[in-house]
Parts: C-alpha cells; structure tokens; sequence
C-alpha cells in the first residue's frame, strides 16, 4: 500500500482482520507517521516491524518504508493500493506498477478521474500520457 493517509488508515483497519491478506509493506513520504497510523488502525507494533521486503513477506509481518519504487517492484507484491491522494503520485505510481505486471487499486480518485482510462487502455505509456 501506497500512502498512510485517512483512506489509507481506514483500510489497514480492516486488512489486519480479513483472512488470506497480507500487507507486506506500507510505503509513505513519512514513516514515522505511517507507523502512527498504524498502531491508530490497531495493529501491534510487531506486525509492521520486519526490516525488510524480504523479511516482511517470509514472516508474514509488514515492512513500513518511504521507498515506493521498491514496493512497487518486489516480485512478490501482487497488488498495489495507491492511496497518497496527489493526482501525479498516483499516476506514476500506477504506471510503474503496471510496468512491473502488478494490479492495481487506485483510490486517489483525482488521478483516476484525470487519466483513469488511458490507464486501464494500455498503460499510459504507449499513449503518451508520459
């Protein structure tokens, strides 16, 4: 998941409960604030301490980083929730995504709103959309 935000933190809530999902990381511009949100969603601070994507999928724990290009291309992540609410960030995001053959769950409607189609068309790249 991609940005710790309101919706971001609704959404933690409720996948530490729902069975057969596993949030291996949470990437956000500041981790000290994604870990806040966390502990607010009511995760145990052991569930989101693995040092590492590698760690966090083997232990089935949570890795919490500000690096979204490596969430985006650890092979094991197979969805992307991109959560940040910046129209820009999550274009970007659901292209490099894409890029990797990963789903995608875009909830920052604002980039969906403004290039949504061209993503689900191709990709955006081949349309030049950057």
């Amino acid at each position: 998941m991609i940005g710790a935000g309101k919706f971001g933190t609704m959404f933690l809530a409720q996948a530490r409960t729902t069975r057969g999902m596993h949030i291996v990381a949470v990437a956000d511009l500041d981790v000290g604030r994604a870990c806040s949100q966390l502990r607010r969603a009511g995760w145990d601070e052991a569930a989101y301490a693995a040092t590492s994507l590698g760690d966090a999928f083997k232990q089935r724990r949570t890795h919490v980083t500000a690096d979204v290009e490596a969430l985006i291309a650890f092979p094991e992540i197979e969805v992307v929730v991109e959560a940040t609410g910046v129209p820009s960030a999550g274009i970007r995001h659901a292209l490099a995504a894409i890029t990797h053959g990963k789903h995608i769950v875009m909830v920052s409607v604002e980039a969906d709103a403004l290039h949504g189609a061209t993503l689900a068309m191709d990709g955006g790249a081949r349309r030049g959309l950057f």
